[in-house]
């Protein structure tokens, strides 16, 4: 099999593609290459999400990261990737590693890697372990010698409570009293995945759905925090009972929400809600950093309060890096995953889901006015993105159709383009973008128009191309 790292980490499908034996040889490359980096006494945070066989997937990867002469702080349940990233900051590591498919179907596993900033490794350290992948060609490693728990007595591997710490840091960042005191209740979705139980131990009013293990998803299917996989949730908002509904995906690093009336708020209105928040009352200074895929809401913003922007390819890799090196206030991409200088430089759906109720709080508003306070100062922006299921032959063709400029997208002219990451076409009032997926057989189309009609005729109309 040819094991390729996409937009975020190694994924593929269990027993066929996701195998013990690819993981001996992704582990093993990755071990190879923290040895090879030279540190003292090397160390590397594991963790693992709720997907089927992701704790022994984690497990065995310790074990080779053992046998490589690795400290591992081997998470003990299952973890958030934030979590992970948090730990592999704390602990001084060389890499953090998280077992999980994040917002995949269940029929995927995967592995993606931290850096030991406490965010997604940079582009540059994947390049790194895909030589050492190169090394190692076809033939499977051979299993380490000693058994985990063998590990274990030898404190080669460290299990640990992965939540408790994070959870202490979690209350000195976020006024929770302030949250607790406003008596708002909240409906939390983990979608089954690694988010369940932890909202629960910070803030009084929670109710939670699908916050069991279960690896099938049942009948939320795709663990993504977009509408059509949250028809529980926003059928539950609906009924007028809660405040705000939080959703979270597969690893709990994206974040959806709801407002009081059942409103699903889009990722792109969340991250206008933080920038304005971060910027505005907790009065932070810096750049911001989006990618290619996120409303032109922000672009306004910055422009008018003279904020630098920084625009990068789809990929929070890309926007961790600049939130390491460089003073970045708000940084994130479409999909729902953002993270602020508050924070670490990583997407965390929990840590971002307590950020925003916080401003709700703070401004003493619902959620819905918030979102219409966007409308007001930027005019309408409706956004949606529809994933489309291909053939390599149609991926093909619709890419090339991109690739020639098209002068109209259906009825509207373009008047500009962006090739960033994918092909974005800009219209009057509206942008259409049309990318293949880095983790997924699909193509996606973005559209963001003044209206909802717009955006779907953008979306119809970018299908079609060919």
């Amino acid at each position: 099999m040819n094991i390729v790292f996409g937009t975020d980490g190694w994924r593929g499908i269990i027993a066929r593609d996701f195998t013990y034996d690819n993981l001996a040889l992704v582990a093993t490359a990755t071990a190879n290459y923290i040895t090879r980096i030279g540190d003292k006494n090397p160390s590397a945070v594991i963790g693992y999400d709720t997907r089927f066989m992701s704790k022994e997937f984690a497990e065995e990867t310790a074990r080779v990261f053992a046998s490589h002469g690795i400290t591992v702080h081997l998470t003990q349940d299952v973890s958030s990737t934030p979590q992970v990233s948090f730990h592999t900051k704390q602990k001084g590591s060389v890499l953090g590693i998280v077992i999980t498919a994040s917002h995949n179907p269940p029929i995927y596993s995967g592995y993606k890697v931290k850096g030991r900033f406490g965010g997604p490794a940079y582009p540059e350290e994947i390049a790194e372990i895909e030589k050492e992948l190169e090394k190692l060609g076809s033939k499977v490693p051979k299993s380490p010698a000693k058994t985990l728990d063998e590990y274990i007595l030898e404190r080669m591997i460290r299990p640990f409570d992965a939540q408790e710490s994070y959870l202490r840091y979690m209350r000195k960042k976020i006024d929770l009293d302030l949250i607790n005191d406003s008596g708002y209740s909240v409906l939390l979705d983990a979608m089954y995945g690694a988010g369940q139980h932890i909202l629960p131990k910070v803030l009084n009013n929670v109710t939670e759905i699908h916050a069991e293990v279960n690896p099938t998803f049942g009948e939320v299917k795709h663990p993504e925090p977009i509408p059509h996989n949250l028809h529980e949730f926003l059928d539950l908002m609906k009924t007028g009972t809660y405040d705000i509904g939080i959703a979270t995906d597969g690893d709990a690093d994206r974040l959806g929400a709801a407002d009081n009336e059942g409103n699903f708020v889009d990722s792109q209105k969340l991250f206008m809600l933080l920038l304005k928040y971060v910027w505005e009352v907790k009065k932070k200074r810096g750049s911001v950093v989006k990618t290619v895929s996120v409303t032109s809401m922000v672009e306004k913003y910055c422009a008018k309060h003279s904020i630098p922007c920084i625009e990068t390819p789809v990929g929070f890799k890309y926007v961790a890096k600049h939130m390491n090196e460089d003073k970045i206030i708000v940084g994130g991409e479409e999909s729902g995953g953002l993270g602020t200088m508050l924070h670490i430089p990583e997407r965390d759906g929990i840590f971002n889901a307590l950020l925003l109720i916080e401003l709700m709080a703070t401004r003493k508003k619902t959620l819905r006015e918030l979102c219409d306070e966007l409308d007001e100062e930027f005019g309408p922006h409706r956004y949606m993105r529809k994933d489309v299921h291909v053939t390599p032959q149609q991926k093909k063709a619709i890419l090339a159709a991109c690739a020639k400029g098209p002068a109209k997208i259906g009825r509207f002219t373009v008047n500009g383009s962006n090739t960033k990451d994918g092909y974005k076409f800009f219209v009057d009032n509206g942008w259409l973008l049309i990318r293949a997926s880095g983790t997924e057989p699909l193509i996606r189309f973005y559209a963001e128009a003044e209206s909802m009609g717009k955006v779907n005729e953008l979306l119809e109309e970018g299908i079609k191309l060919h």
